[in-house]
């Protein structure tokens, strides 16, 4: 796999913002695609009884597809074959209908072990500014 459209080391700085990218709103039908691809059946996630008896107002995403949304956005900058770390912490729930906004932001740069690398902080959040994971991602570029 190819590096070749991975951003240039010598043209990233800190501070640099990435482009922000927001994904359609997370539907039942996401959740029950996710629920059959990860093998994640939990009925909190798309059963609306279950998810109201246990009481919450409506189904809401599995961590992981929103986890994977934010891997989405930063394998769209880096080609993935440039990651050399990625990792979330989640800080909120995210409710059926929520549409992701997925940003970063360059926090470090350095030489290491032969590789030019970039640290990013990484968060996707709901159009209110809601942070629903917060990342970090160590990536090597050209």
């Amino acid at each position: 796999m190819s590096t070749s459209n991975a951003p240039r080391y010598d043209a990233i700085q800190i501070g640099q913002e990435l482009p922000p990218m927001t994904f359609p709103p997370i539907t039942r039908t996401t959740l029950a695609l996710f629920a059959g691809a990860s093998g994640d059946h939990n009925p909190i996630h798309i059963d609306l009884d279950f998810a109201r008896a246990a009481g919450m107002p409506d189904v809401f995403a599995h961590g992981m597809l929103s986890m994977a949304l934010l891997g989405r956005y930063l394998t769209h900058w880096a080609p993935q074959p440039c990651l050399r770390r990625f990792g979330v912490r989640f800080v909120a729930i995210t409710p059926v209908g929520t549409q992701l906004r997925c940003s970063g932001k360059v926090v470090d740069r350095r030489e290491e072990g032969g590789e030019r690398l970039v640290a990013l902080e990484l968060v996707a959040a709901d159009l209110q500014g809601e942070a629903k994971l917060i990342g970090e991602a160590l990536v090597a570029l050209p």
